[in-house]
């Protein structure tokens, strides 16, 4: 059985090409446009690990990760914090927020990847 990713991201072109970058690893990818959504997902989803984007409409990446990792059935599941507006601090304010690991945009296909088989195995 496949890992199941979810991918919390609103720009479309990101998602199509970390889709494309995921399922022809194998893995299985659903994606949700907002942070909101993203955290309703992985609350009935229960995947096996999260992207989240930081820059989302509505609740930001950061909120939605507090947010899921305050509910006991998804406190143990991965957040790898996405963003392009890497700046000084940002990786400490996300690990602080509950994310367990992070990659700046422009995505790596060999960073990503071996980041996700990192917490996946």
């Amino acid at each position: 059985m496949a890992n199941r990713i979810l991918y919390v991201e609103d720009n479309f072109q990101n998602k199509r090409l970390v889709r494309k970058i995921l399922t022809a690893k194998g893995f299985e990818v659903i994606e949700a446009d907002d942070g909101l959504t993203g955290v309703e997902m992985a609350t009935t989803e229960h995947p096996d690990l999260i992207l989240m984007d930081i820059s989302l409409p509505g609740i930001d990446g950061v909120e939605a990760t507090q947010r899921i990792k305050a509910y006991e059935d998804t406190t143990t599941i991965p957040i790898i914090a996405l963003t392009a507006n890497a700046m000084r601090g940002d990786r400490e304010r996300f690990i602080a927020a509950g994310c367990d690991d992070y990659l700046p945009k422009p995505i790596s296909t060999g960073d990503l990847i071996n980041m996700i088989n990192r917490y996946l195995g």
